[in-house]
């Protein structure tokens, strides 16, 4: 995933307060995340930061990402005005068709065993995240079992090209258990110049809870916008493709679907 980032200690760093990403997602972490490890992500909307004021304004694509592009400010310098314009204009592109959806069902019994699908389009790639969450807030959101949800398979992932993935969640042991609610989708591979979209999908096999009530569901959908267009990236001395803006920049985004409220009765 072109953005897709996470904040590090500070002191591993050596500079306080400092977050960084993973430009090519997290092949060595599979477990459980929740959004606000994105703390770079650029928001496309101020929902998901509701009751955070300015702040959330703060947060914004156009203010926190495109601004920065416009204004030829960090890695932008190095390109002409006209071709920041056009960066920004693909970038915009990019947001508007990339999407995610929860498909999961309206009620279901005490402790009933059922799928949940998460389809995912666009994302710069070459990955991007997939969660299952309790809301739909940056700063507030949990992973799904918080809300009573039991993830007991593990995911199956699917990528673009419409064959399932098993390399990423394979790296964690199996002693450990596979039954994530966060994965990462590789080969994702869109391109902003040709308004082509990647697409992929995962399907969670969840538990439900035991008592009866309405419960909370919400999928998150982590993503990068600069590697889909070759304005966006810079290729350092090893020959691995970097977003122009940096790994501490704006460019990844944090995306939820509406939460859904399950019966359980």
């Amino acid at each position: 995933m072109r953005r897709f980032r996470c904040f590090l200690a500070a002191a591993a760093l050596a500079a306080p307060a400092v977050s960084v990403a993973y430009p090519g997602g997290t092949p060595d972490f599979q477990t459980d995340a929740a959004p606000y490890c994105a703390g770079c992500h650029s928001s496309r909307s101020e929902t998901a930061l509701a009751g955070a004021g300015e702040r959330a304004a703060k947060e914004l694509a156009e203010r926190k990402h495109l601004a920065v592009v416009l204004s030829g400010q960090k890695g932008y310098a190095s390109l002409t005005e006209v071709d920041r314009r056009m960066l920004a204009d693909q970038i915009r592109a990019l947001d508007e068709a990339s999407t995610v959806t929860l498909a999961a069902p309206a009620s279901l019994l005490p402790g009933q065993s059922f799928d949940v699908r998460v389809d995912v389009t666009g994302g710069a790639g070459p990955v991007v995240g997939v969660a299952l969450v309790d809301r739909d807030h940056r700063w507030f959101a949990r992973p799904a079992a918080s809300a009573g949800w039991h993830v007991i398979a593990p995911p199956k992932i699917t990528g673009p090209d419409g064959q399932p993935q098993t390399d990423w969640i394979a790296r964690r042991p199996e002693e450990l258990d596979r039954n994530l609610s966060f994965v990462n989708i590789e080969k994702i591979a869109s391109d902003s110049s040709t308004k082509s979209w990647s697409k992929g999908s995962v399907v969670f096999t969840l538990r439900a809870p035991e008592r009866p009530g309405v419960y909370p569901l919400a999928a998150v959908f982590l993503y990068g916008t600069e590697k889909s267009t070759v304005l966006g990236y810079t290729t350092n001395p090893v020959g691995k493709q970097e977003p122009r803006g940096g790994i501490t920049g704006g460019s990844g985004r944090v995306l939820f679907t509406p939460v859904q409220r399950i019966t359980v009765k």
